[in-house]
């Protein structure tokens, strides 16, 4: 026994027969779409990783200069790193914490 030749097949989108509205309709596409989101969360985790080094290896390279010379890879860097993880989706980040009760005043 041995391992598969080639590429194992992914579909690049979602399943068309998931309904967002009413998920639990159909539960074999919602476990399609929800392996569908974790892909594609980590391939956006791994773009990350691979700008992260990219902005080290500029930092190492670059020295004194690098403020000026790696700030493109920074900002690319941040926006790839901006909503992506577990648990956040997207979400603004007054979103993410616990709830604030308003107090009245008087």
């Amino acid at each position: 026994m041995g391992r598969k030749k080639g590429v194992p097949e992914f579909e690049e989108t979602g399943p068309d027969d998931f309904d967002p509205a009413n998920p639990y309709k159909d539960p074999v596409a919602m476990l399609e779409m929800r392996e569908h989101i974790v892909r594609e969360k980590w391939i956006d985790i791994e773009k990350a990783k691979i700008l992260r080094d990219k902005v080290r290896w500029c930092y190492r390279i670059e020295g004194v200069n690098h403020l000026q010379k790696c700030r493109h890879l920074v900002r690319l860097y941040l926006d790839a790193t901006s909503g992506i993880g577990w648990g956040k989706d997207g979400r603004h980040p007054s979103l993410h914490g616990p709830k604030v009760e308003e107090v009245e005043s008087e």
